[in-house]
């Protein structure tokens, strides 16, 4: 990866963290990362790969929580062998498996999206409004990389993979 890249992928979590920061809103969160990635280092996979595998690993994720551990959050301390933890746990495995089944399913497959999954079914972002921020985050963050790259095709300078 040489450092044009290192600048597109940094930059492209920047927007996000910027609304973030401008909104309040969780605009990030650790599986941006990873789509940030892919969209500067490997061949586009499209919007409908990148934005549906986020849609479905966050709905998968909000039903296997409101489902398996509603009220419960990964970052609590538990007893050993606590009812809790295996329920987290539960939702977690459940989300992953719902994921990875809807995203092969919907033609969506997009591998950061089974982070977006746990974030959610482990109650990381528990609130359904939850759901919404994060596509509108994914969705922002795959707009700003057209648009840039859109901005570099027309200057004639390409520094991303083709």
């Amino acid at each position: 990866m040489d450092q044009r890249q290192s600048l597109v992928a940094g930059g492209l979590f920047t927007v996000c963290g910027v609304v973030a920061w401008a909104t309040g809103l969780p605009f990030v969160f650790p599986s941006l990362g990873p789509t940030a990635f892919v969209l500067a280092t490997a061949a586009d996979p499209g919007p409908r790969r990148v934005v549906g595998g986020h849609t479905v690993g966050a709905i998968v994720g909000f039903a296997a929580h409101a489902l398996l551990a509603p009220g419960l959050v990964a970052t609590t301390q538990f007893a050993p062998f606590a009812p809790a933890s295996v329920r987290l746990a539960l939702a977690g495995a459940l989300a992953v498996a719902g994921t990875t089944a809807g995203m092969r399913l919907s033609g969506t497959v997009h591998p950061p999206a089974c982070a977006t999954t746990l974030i959610l079914s482990l109650g990381l972002l528990g609130r359904l409004r939850a759901v919404g921020v994060v596509v509108a985050a994914v969705t922002l963050l795959y707009v700003t990389f057209r648009l840039g790259r859109h901005v570099i095709d027309r200057h004639g300078e390409r520094t991303y993979p083709t």
